[in-house]
C-alpha cells in the first residue's frame, strides 16, 4: 500500500521554494526555527510540503543536532516508512550533529540493520559522538564525508546522584554501554576492539581522510556522485539529454 507521499514520477512536475514557514520549538523560551516551505506542481494541481517532508520523497532523511529521543522517534519512523515504500531502493541519510543520548542512538542505529533497505551516509559539519557510529552503520561502500567535515569518537558520559549502591549500578551500566559500542564500532571499521577502547578514551577527532583510514567511512567527496543522485534529479537531467 502506498504512503501519504505519491511518487511524483507519475506526473510531470516542477518545484520551486515559495516562502517561510515560523514554527515555534519551545514556548518558554521564544526559540523558532524557519523551515522554508516547497511548491510542487503537477497535473493534480498545487501540494505544499515543507522541506523536510520533500526530502523524505527523495528518500533524504537529515539528522541535524542533537540525537534526543525525539529526534530517534521521527527518524525511526521515517525509516520504517521508507522501507515500507521500497525495501529494496536506497535511504540516504545526511548527518551533522554532535551527538546526543546514547539509547535515543542505538535506537536508531538498531533500525537501520533492522530494515531492509540500504542506507548510504553522509557527514557534513560534524558527525560526533553517537553520529559517528550511525555514519559509520551506512552501507559499506556507501559511507562519506564532505571534505571540511569533522569526526569524532569517545566513550560515553553520563551523571547520576541518589545512593552509593544505586551509583555503582549505573556506573556498571556505563561500562557496559561502553563495552557494546567498542564492539559496534570493531564491527563497521574493521578495527580491534582493543584499538576502539584506547581511540575512545578521551574525545578522539579525525578528519575526513582520518576517518576514511580508521574505517568509519569509505570516501572523502566534495561533489554528489551518481549513486547520491535523486530520482528528481535524474530524471530532468535524462529530459536534458547530452549537451
Amino acid at each position: 500500500m502506498r504512503g501519504i507521499f505519491s511518487s511524483s514520477k507519475l506526473f510531470a512536475t516542477t518545484t520551486r521554494v515559495f516562502s517561510a514557514k515560523q514554527i515555534g520549538v519551545g514556548q518558554s523560551t521564544r526559540t523558532y526555527s524557519l523551515i522554508p516551505m516547497v511548491i510542487e506542481h503537477s497535473s493534480r494541481g498545487e501540494r505544499a510540503y515543507d522541506i523536510f517532508s520533500r526530502l523524505l520523497k527523495e528518500r533524504i532523511v537529515c539528522i541535524n543536532g542533537p540525537i534526543s529521543d525525539d529526534t530517534a522517534h521521527v527518524v525511526v519512523a521515517q525509516l520504517l516508512f521508507l522501507e515500507s515504500e521500497n525495501p529494496s531502493k536506497p535511504i540516504h541519510m545526511y548527518l551533522n550533529s554532535p551527538g546526543g543520548a546514547v539509547t535515543a542512538g542505538l535506537a536508531i542505529y538498531d533500525t537501520m540493520q533492522y530494515i531492509r533497505s540500504p542506507i548510504n551516509t553522509s557527514c557534513l559539519g560534524q558527525a560526533a559522538s553517537m553520529a559517528s557510529l550511525l555514519l559509520a552503520a551506512g552501507a559499506k561502500g556507501e559511507r562519506r564525508s564532505l571534505p571540511n567535515a569533522t569526526i569524532m569518537i569517545h566513550q560515553p558520559s553520563g551523571g547520576y546522584s541518589g545512593q552509593a549502591k544505586d551509583m555503582t549500578i549505573h556506573t556498571k551500566q556505563i561500562e557496559r554501554i561502553w563495552d557494546s559500542l567498542n564492539a559496534l564500532y570493531s564491527k563497521h571499521t574493521g578495527q580491534s576492539v582493543e584499538i576502539i577502547q584506547k581511540n575512545m578514551d578521551r574525545d578522539y577527532f579525525m578528519t575526513p581522510e582520518e576517518a576514511k583510514e580508521f574505517g568509519i567511512i569509505d570516501e572523502v567527496i566534495d561533489q554528489r556522485p551518481m549513486a547520491l543522485v535523486t530520482d528528481a534529479v535524474a530524471s530532468e537531467e535524462k529530459d536534458k539529454g547530452p549537451n
